[in-house]
């Protein structure tokens, strides 16, 4: 039996996340299958399918993650989307 879960994340750094995840998808599992995609311009789409329930909690537990580090990291660089940075921008 395969297990899913799709999460979708609003946020305007969707565009930002999604290039910076994209590359990580090759690293997929044989028990899992992950996808992420852009739903629109605020919107990231997480999908995941597994074999068990185990595999489905492990991919979950580390792509979570991962979009969690990516947001983080774009918002401690001010490399997210120019609207977030404030009018003067990025350190000044």
């Amino acid at each position: 039996m395969r297990h899913s879960a799709t999460f979708t994340f609003i946020t305007p750094a969707a565009r930002e996340i999604y290039r910076t995840l994209a590359p990580e998808m090759e690293e997929i599992g044989p028990r899992s299958m992950v996808r992420v995609a852009l739903g629109g311009e605020d919107s990231l789409v997480l999908s995941v399918t597994a074999e068990d329930i185990p595999s489905l909690r492990a991919a979950l537990n580390l792509w979570l993650r991962l979009v969690s580090v990516a947001g983080e990291m774009l918002a401690m660089t001010g490399a997210g989307p120019r609207e977030n940075r404030g009018a003067a921008g990025p350190g000044r």
